[in-house]
Parts: C-alpha cells; sequence; structure tokens
C-alpha cells in the first residue's frame, strides 16, 4: 500500500481552531486541518510552516507536537504530524487552495464533515482542550 506522510496545522487564535475544506482532489469538499506532504529531507516543523505559508498565505509559529495519527484510506496508508500552531502576527488567513475556512470552538468541532484522519485530531483536541479552547494540556 502506498504511503504518505504529512504534516497538519491545529491553528488556535482567541480559543477557536481552523477548519478548512479542501477544494480539489478525491476528499473534495470534506473538511480538515491545513497543511501537506513533506518534501524529501525536510523535518515536520519545517513542512508545516512552509505548507501554511503556501495554502494560507500567513507564517505560523508551530508551538508543539499535538499528535501522530495513522489512517487507512482505500488508497494508501497516511501518517500525519499534527502541531497546535498559532499564527505568527496580525495577519488574515487568505484562502489559496481551500474553499472555505471556519474558526470553531472546541464545542464546535462536530459542525463540520471531518475527514477520517482528522476526526481522530478532533477527538484528541476534545480530550486536551478547556471549553475555551485557550489551554492544551
Amino acid at each position: 500500500m502506498k504511503r504518505i506522510e504529512v504534516c497538519a496545522a491545529i491553528l488556535h487564535h482567541e480559543g477557536r481552531i481552523l477548519a478548512t475544506q479542501r477544494g480539489y482532489g478525491d476528499f473534495k469538499d470534506g473538511w480538515e486541518f491545513p497543511g501537506g506532504k513533506m518534501e524529501p529531507g525536510e523535518t515536520p516543523e519545517e513542512c508545516i510552516v512552509r505548507e501554511i505559508k503556501e495554502e494560507l498565505n500567513v507564517d505560523i509559529v508551530p508551538e508543539a507536537l499535538l499528535t501522530t495519527v495513522e489512517c487507512d484510506y482505500p488508497a494508501f496508508h497516511l501518517t500525519m504530524h499534527c502541531f497546535w500552531s498559532a499564527i505568527a502576527a496580525n495577519e488574515q488567513v487568505e484562502l489559496l487552495e481551500h474553499e472555505a475556512a471556519k474558526w470553531l470552538l472546541p464545542s464546535e468541532l462536530d459542525a463540520v464533515q471531518w475527514l477520517p484522519a482528522d476526526l481522530e485530531v478532533v477527538d484528541c483536541l476534545k480530550k486536551r482542550l478547556n471549553p475555551q479552547g485557550t489551554a492544551l494540556e
């Protein structure tokens, strides 16, 4: 089975978490945490900073590795390193590859249709965030 290694940013701001809706590919219209494939020789931290700049046109600071998800899809196995991250400055997210984005409170995380691997991250967030979304335990 084909293996794909990616990184995702769990972007937080004022107690909310950013969800993005895919605008292309087999999983078009599904909701995910933004990010993408690692390039050869790239660290996960370098990958997530690059990918978020490419997808959302903002600089981020990966603050901590939240979790690594292993998920089997029909055509591939996905390894996804998920970083609790903040936008580096007072920049606005610009959707360069996604159809839509929503800033969700922890209590609103079930309001979108997450892709399978991202559902595992949502479960992790529910266990680790306080109701205001401001504390990572």
